[in-house]
């Protein structure tokens, strides 16, 4: 039974919406307003089309503040934090002593010697507080700030209605600033694929907020959205979720849970040249040496679903298996997430999935992602 010991601000607005408020790394999160198809299509459509508005305040919020601040992070991730100006984030992963992908984080680079580092459901906490045992930082668990997703295509319209220099904000980019006449910190992040904005803000603000962006926001189409609905986008985008699409979830037959970022495909967040952080060297002796690789699937002529836990054929073979799958009206495609030998993970390699009711679908293996394959909608300028 999942324990839940923190507390969202928005609880109750999420509630009076029909929001079930499940567990999400110990916060209760509406993870459905209702259980509907037609739900879930209308929230999906909305971020591709127009713009939503998420709660994810489930994730970790960890400041790191002190001299030794930056040494912490440098330790912990696979970024080289030297590199990241103030004002700027990044993404990166966090690895075990064996090299194995533990958790993944936005690092934030507050002022000097101020830092931010936003994690999901790993133990990224954990190594931080570790790593800092002894040194001169203080490492700061913070539920009181809230982070609430503005994501589509016109969140920057909205947004700049009421924010000067918002277009201005670069991928990654961080900005200190008032909305509705409260002190917020916005980021130009998220876990969509789309031009998207977090939005971080106190507790005794967040309502505030939450209900102005609502209300001013609702001509132009913006509508809450269930925490659900970023399975959907993130599947078209390539946005792993941790540990949904690992060997935690599709274990090994014959060794323990543990990926490597070659695997994973998150070799990019390693720095070039870096060394030094937990797990570097088991993770550079892994290179070429991939039990299997996350890879895209796309149905050859259905629009079914795929199924978690659908097995992946080819040639007869058993080749993988699908974590997360996705059918899009609004893109006209089936596609799904999938863990394929490296054999199998070409594009183009002729597949079937098997869904668990036994129907044999045709696919092939195409690389991800499936939408805005040149990442330019997210990092648009202007």
């Amino acid at each position: 039974m999942a324990i839940i010991w923190r507390h969202s601000a928005l609880a109750h607005r999420h509630a009076a919406i029909g929001g079930e408020l499940e567990d999400w790394n110990g916060m209760g999160t509406a993870w459905f307003y209702d259980h509907t198809p037609e739900r879930a299509k209308a929230d999906y459509e909305a971020i591709r089309t127009k713009a939503g508005l998420m709660d994810v305040s489930g994730l970790k919020k960890v400041h790191l503040v002190g001299p030794d601040a930056a040494y912490v992070i440098d330790r912990v991730t696979t970024r080289n934090v030297e590199k990241i100006a103030v004002g700027r984030s990044t993404y990166a992963s966090i690895l075990n002593s064996d090299g194995k992908f533990i958790d993944d984080c936005i690092i934030y680079h507050l002022a000097v010697n101020t830092w931010m580092v936003v994690h999901g459901t790993g133990t990224g906490m954990e190594q931080l507080t570790s790593v800092a045992a002894a040194k001169n930082v203080a490492v700061i668990m913070d539920d009181d700030l809230h982070d609430m997703s503005l994501q589509g295509p016109l969140a920057v319209d909205f947004l700049a209605k009421h924010i000067d220099g918002i277009r201005d904000l670069a991928y990654f980019g961080i900005l200190h600033t008032k909305l509705f006449g409260k002190s917020v910190m916005i980021s130009r992040t998220g876990y969509t694929g789309e031009r998207g904005y977090e939005i971080f803000v106190g507790a005794k603000d967040a309502v505030h907020v939450w209900d102005n962006i609502l209300s001013d926001g609702e001509s132009i189409g913006i509508r809450p959205c269930q925490f659900s609905t970023l399975d959907m986008l993130r599947i078209e985008s390539y946005l792993l979720f941790y540990p949904g699409d690992n060997s935690e979830t599709f274990p090994f037959d014959d060794e323990p849970c543990g990926d490597t970022i070659w695997e994973l495909g998150l070799e990019f967040t390693v720095s070039p040249g870096k060394e030094g952080f937990i797990g570097a060297e088991n993770h550079y002796a892994a290179q070429g040496k991939e039990r299997f690789k996350i890879y895209g699937v796309q149905l050859s002529d259905s629009m079914a679903q795929m199924e978690m836990h659908a097995r992946v054929m080819a040639g007869g073979k058993d080749v993988g298996v699908i974590t997360y799958g996705l059918s899009s009206e609004l893109n006209g495609y089936s596609v799904a997430i999938a863990r394929l030998d490296p054999s199998a993970a070409k594009a183009g390699t002729k597949l079937t999935v098997v869904q668990p009711d036994g129907t044999e679908l045709a696919a092939t293996a195409e690389e991800m992602p499936f939408y805005d394959k040149e990442k330019v909608i997210r990092a648009a300028k202007g």
